[in-house]
């Protein structure tokens, strides 16, 4: 999976499920996506948070995508947090959770992958998940290799037997084409956890940062562990 920001609970489900997660930092940079971005609960909607690129192209790898702190965007780490400030203080889990921003949005990297995979990992770290991260641009030297033909690349350089998928890689991948090469595919099927927010109708989807702030830790992990693999 691409590294995302601070992404939704499905990606740590993703995690749960597996034992060695391969972090896609050296492929398309997606606009509007999620690599920069995700959103939080402000006013019982649904709100964007973003951190600032430079040149943002979907010609350019995730992996060299500066973070813009030009004198225009160079307070980002102080709005952002912000942000988290004015849209949770009154959560039940803000005391615990808020540090955790802060410690990875201080560290200012300069590349939006490490500030992202920092967030996956940060929280990854909360929980006490125990999956092992390496990055593609770092080890695997197969960039020309495209789609489902570099996935399986990666499998076989791992010697991995299973590959498990977020739902969405089904109109990407075959399992024929798996099983010929001796990797079982499966999809990770997430369920739809509710939990209370702050009184209103519940918002979906939405960062992790929005289940940690209403939920303990042991109930964090519990709705991470909801999810099927088929």
């Amino acid at each position: 999976m691409q590294p995302y920001l601070f992404p939704y609970i499905g990606y740590f489900q993703l995690l749960h499920s597996v034992d060695r997660f391969v972090v896609f930092d050296d492929v398309a940079f997606i606009k509007q996506g999620w690599i920069n971005r995700n959103r939080i609960l402000i006013n019982g909607s649904a709100s964007f948070f973003t951190v600032p690129v430079k040149d943002a192209s979907s010609h350019r790898l995730i992996c060299d995508m500066l973070i813009d702190d030009d004198r225009q965007h160079q307070r980002w780490t102080e709005k952002l947090l912000k942000s988290f400030d004015n849209a949770y203080r009154r959560a039940p889990q803000f005391a615990s959770v808020f540090p955790l921003l802060e410690s990875v949005v201080a560290a200012k990297p300069a590349r939006i992958a490490e500030l992202a995979l920092a967030s996956v990992k940060a929280v990854a770290r909360f929980l006490e998940l125990r999956t092992t991260f390496v990055e593609s641009s770092t080890i695997y030297g197969n960039a020309q290799l495209k789609g489902e033909e570099r996935v399986l690349a990666i499998c076989a350089a791992e010697g991995a037997t299973e590959y498990i998928n977020a739902s969405g890689g089904r109109s990407l991948y075959s399992r024929e084409r798996f099983e010929s090469r001796a990797v079982k595919l499966a999809f990770l099927e997430p369920r739809l956890v509710e939990y209370r927010q702050f009184g209103s109708a519940f918002v979906p989807w939405l960062s992790i940062i929005d289940v940690l702030m209403f939920n303990s830790i042991d109930r964090a992990r519990a709705l991470v562990e909801a999810y099927e693999i088929a």
